[in-house]
């Protein structure tokens, strides 16, 4: 399966980089590059793409461009995917993007551009609905909660809501045991019982997971 991909970037050198790193992967067809917003939109209505990757800042007003072309994609073009680049972790800009949802969404650090592996693993997820956020991004988030309250997490044991919190920093079901002296069988049944009262289905090495995590992070902290 072939991903198209349009690209958004006002840096030229970072640009041309980020071209010609894409144009190693076989699935991935590079169909436009563009330097501001109104052509970063034009190009989407045009191609139809199947993921963006673009930078959350340019022209024309180099703030908030990136968060604004996804919420124009998940208006008008829910099919398709975006990861936006950042140059820093900025928590205010992530819940803006998971605000609507995590499917099809994903926030790297430009630092992870040189990773090719990542980058290009990161648009074939969103562009099967998927999730990519950079570890770093979660291990932000996770230190800038100093709580859980609110919202339909509220449905949530304070238990639950640990296991929730360790799972958000990347860890698997035995990490979640080991960090919170549980067997991983019990860590199991409390993810069960999130899933549960989140309305998530599936299993919990897919997307349910990824869910239950951004949703944890999309809320404000207490």
């Amino acid at each position: 399966m072939t991903i198209r991909v349009v690209l958004a970037e006002d840096h030229y050198l970072l640009r041309a980089g980020i071209v010609q790193l894409l144009r190693t992967e076989p699935d991935l067809e590079l169909v436009e590059v563009c330097s501001d917003l109104p052509e970063l939109l034009a190009a989407c209505d045009r191609h139809r793409p199947d993921a963006v990757l673009t930078d959350i800042r340019m022209p024309p007003s180099q703030n908030d461009e990136g968060i604004r072309a996804a919420e124009y994609c998940r208006r008008h073009l829910p099919a398709t995917g975006v990861v936006l680049l950042s140059q820093y972790v900025e928590p205010a800009y992530v819940r803006l993007l998971l605000s609507q949802g995590g499917e099809g969404r994903g926030y790297l650090l430009k630092e992870r551009v040189g990773e090719i592996d990542q980058l290009a693993d990161a648009l074939r997820s969103v562009a099967t609905g998927g999730s990519a956020i950079d570890p770093k991004v979660v291990e932000a988030l996770v230190r800038r909660r100093s709580g859980v309250g609110g919202g339909d997490l509220s449905v949530l044991t304070a238990r639950e809501r640990e296991v929730l919190a360790v799972m958000a920093q990347g860890r698997t079901n035995a990490g979640v045991a080991s960090a919170l002296v549980l067997s991983q069988k019990a860590v199991e049944k409390h993810i069960n019982s999130i899933f549960s009262k989140l309305g998530l289905t599936g299993t919990q090495d897919g997307h349910p997971r990824v869910r239950a995590v951004l949703r944890y992070l999309a809320e404000d902290s207490a």
